[in-house]
């Protein structure tokens, strides 16, 4: 049941509609940074080996075997390594995910201000950083007036001084999307080891109490 419910939640992040319209973008023959589904990868493959191995312990707890409790035992302290090792490379990488994913849409901004002609997409990709995120330029100067110099880039709202000073920069809304998203991802590892502590302890609990068993 654990593993259904992380492989659901990662799913669900790795098929967000928010994260899947940015992390897909191409700017000419530069594809966008796609760090932040290294992460995504981990649990997919963590809940769906959990799956399998949650049955393996039902099965050995309802034959009383001790060679399939030690094999669920042995392979959950290798999942679990692998989600301590999972959470330390987001741990150091959280930063530098949102900064990737910055840099790459000021590039495509740069693109976008510069072009006179449709010989780059660089339009195209700020256009659906701009409407994913409901936000219009970087966090300078040249964001503050997009707005006026070039709505042609942002989204389509009724023209007034509110909404002027109301618009959001995209570089806060990129570090609120992947903030969040790692958070999700970071409650989920979590729970799982939580979750996963509590089966290596019951399974060496069940395990002696077979071995103490079979000898009385």
């Amino acid at each position: 049941l654990a593993g259904g419910i992380i492989l659901g939640v990662a799913l669900w992040l790795r098929h967000d509609s928010q994260t899947t319209n940015i992390l897909y973008l191409q700017l000419g023959d530069k594809q966008a940074p796609n760090t932040f589904y290294v992460g995504i990868y981990i649990l997919i493959a963590v809940g769906a080996v959990m799956m399998f191995v949650g049955f393996l312990g039902c099965y050995g707890a309802i034959q009383e075997s001790q060679c399939l409790l030690g094999t669920f035992f042995t392979c959950l302290v290798i999942l679990f390594a692998c989600e301590v090792a999972a959470g330390i490379w987001g741990f150091v990488n959280k930063d530098q995910i949102a900064k990737d994913v910055k840099q790459f849409y000021d590039q495509a901004f740069q693109q976008a201000l510069m072009a006179e002609s449709d010989m780059n997409n660089g339009k195209a990709v700020v256009k659906t950083f701009h409407e994913t995120l409901d936000c219009c330029g970087p966090d300078n100067a040249v964001g503050v007036i997009t707005p006026l110099w070039r709505d042609d880039l942002c989204p389509k709202k009724e023209f007034s001084l509110k909404n002027i000073i109301e618009s959001s920069n995209c570089h806060k809304k990129i570090d609120e999307l992947f903030s969040g998203k790692l958070y999700l991802i970071g409650i989920a590892a979590i729970v799982v080891a939580v979750i996963m502590i509590f089966e290596m302890i019951l399974s060496m609990v069940l395990c002696c109490g077979i071995r103490n068993s079979s000898i009385y």
